[in-house]
């Protein structure tokens, strides 16, 4: 696979705002160090800069 991104899910939603949480969801994740893999394209970036707080991202 070519472009792809490795988002995990570092730091709890607990505390965060309802719109980062249905973010991080619709990301794929649901639990801390859980890990999912995305197409890097301009949709799936914006929302990973709208909870970059939480999430470490790894470019394959």
């Amino acid at each position: 696979m070519a472009n792809t991104v490795q988002v995990t899910l570092k730091k709890s939603v607990i505390g965060s705002n309802p719109t980062q949480r249905k973010t991080v969801e619709a990301l794929g994740l649901r639990k801390l160090n859980q890990t999912v893999e995305h197409q890097d394209n301009a949709a799936v970036r914006g929302m990973i800069n709208k909870v970059s707080h939480l999430v470490v991202v790894t470019e394959n």
